[in-house]
């Protein structure tokens, strides 16, 4: 008689093996198009009559040529085009704005910008100071402009955070420039959709094979971690033997 391999319900025995899961479907780039778009027009509204004046302003001027030329049709065509790519424009633009207006005034919206640098710079995913107290936060970048410290919270607080981080940082590395950044919409700081572009213009100082020294270095500092409350320390912590036994 032959064995089945599976039971009543049709599951797989124990001891066969399962099937290989399937893939998840991979997206088209239309579809991130759309994504995009449904999310730019939740926190922008306008962006669907922007794009679409902007398309018809191209697809308008092509076809005017066209007519001054004698060869209206010839424009159209390639009009058409250059009208979609001005609207693309358009909504990556604004899709942009929008997605730092989601995480301005967050915890970690600094990191979430400085994380859009695709080379040049490297960044700690934790942040190396906190304020427990305010939830201010300091996080570092290496690059070869040198070190760059970013805080989040606002200028009067945020200025002395960053002065004690950048004095830890010049006793490990006195020769090297330390850059400091403050976020935020006040007077003197930068703004979150700025961040990234403000980095990136620092001017170069260090070779690569320096960048990797200092970064090396740095490791060696770690990141913050969030004090321990006071009054009990969890790792000596012993269990209350009279409870356990309902005494």
């Amino acid at each position: 008689m032959a064995r089945k391999n599976s039971d009543a319900t049709g599951a797989p025995a124990a001891g066969e093996p399962v099937g290989k899961q399937k893939k998840p479907k991979k997206q088209r780039w239309y579809h991130q198009v759309w994504a995009a778009y449904q999310m730019t027009r939740k926190q922008d509204p306008a962006v669907t009559w922007i794009m679409l004046g902007v398309f018809l302003g191209v697809v308008a001027v092509a076809v005017g040529i066209g007519l001054w030329w004698g060869q209206w049709v010839y424009t159209l065509i390639v009009g058409i085009p250059f009208g979609l790519l001005g609207a693309m424009f358009v909504l990556t633009r604004r899709a942009e704005r929008a997605a730092y207006s989601q995480i301005e005034g967050q915890p970690g919206a600094a990191r979430a910008a400085l994380g859009t640098i695709r080379r040049g710079w490297t960044f700690d995913e934790e942040p190396v100071a906190i304020d427990p107290r305010t939830q201010d936060l300091v996080f570092r970048g290496v690059g070869r402009a040198g070190v760059v410290l970013v805080s989040e919270g606002p200028a009067h607080r945020a200025n002395r955070l960053l002065e004690s981080e950048r004095k830890r940082v010049t006793r490990v590395l006195p020769n090297v420039p330390v850059t400091t950044i403050q976020v935020g919409n006040e007077e003197g700081q930068v703004a979150l959709q700025k961040l990234p572009r403000t980095v990136q213009k620092l001017k170069p100082t260090l070779t690569k094979p320096e960048t990797a020294q200092v970064s090396k270095r740095l490791r060696a500092l770690g990141a913050a971690r969030l004090p321990i409350p006071k009054g009990i320390d969890p790792t000596r912590a012993r269990p209350d033997r009279k409870g356990m036994k309902g005494r």
